[in-house]
């Protein structure tokens, strides 16, 4: 069985953040989505669960980051090819994301990222090789 993956991030307009991550081309699962939460399926085992700030709180005693002020992760995703990347960022920044660099070329790896409207950072990245185990 594959490992899967839920990544919480908390947003401050959970309707928002839906239409953002659907205009990137991704879907909702009904069962995972509701009032304060909605889970974005990214792909068969890779999930993002947007929960408003009051839901998010729920699971941590913490308080939740000023992404204007502090980065407080960065989500890097692989993508198919050096073209699935250019279109995330465009579809990203259509949508009301932004990005604060410019595609990298490593040879290798071809990278970019965008930023979500609650101000989180997404790195996108295709690798001609995939890393091998050690």
């Amino acid at each position: 069985m594959n490992k899967q993956i839920f990544l919480n991030i908390p947003v401050a307009d959970l309707p928002k953040s839906m239409s953002f991550y659907q205009a990137l081309g991704y879907s909702l699962n009904p069962q995972f989505t509701g009032d304060s939460a909605a889970c974005v399926v990214i792909n068969e085992t890779t999930f993002v669960m947007l929960g408003t700030h009051a839901k998010f709180r729920e699971f941590t005693p913490k308080a939740i980051c000023d992404t204007t002020q502090a980065v407080e992760v960065l989500i890097n995703l692989s993508c198919e090819s050096r073209q699935e990347v250019d279109d995330l960022v465009a579809k990203a920044v259509a949508a009301g994301g932004s990005t604060y660099d410019k595609a990298e070329d490593f040879g290798f790896m071809y990278t970019h990222s965008f930023v979500d409207p609650d101000g989180h950072g997404w790195g996108l990245f295709h690798m001609s090789a995939p890393p091998t185990n050690p």
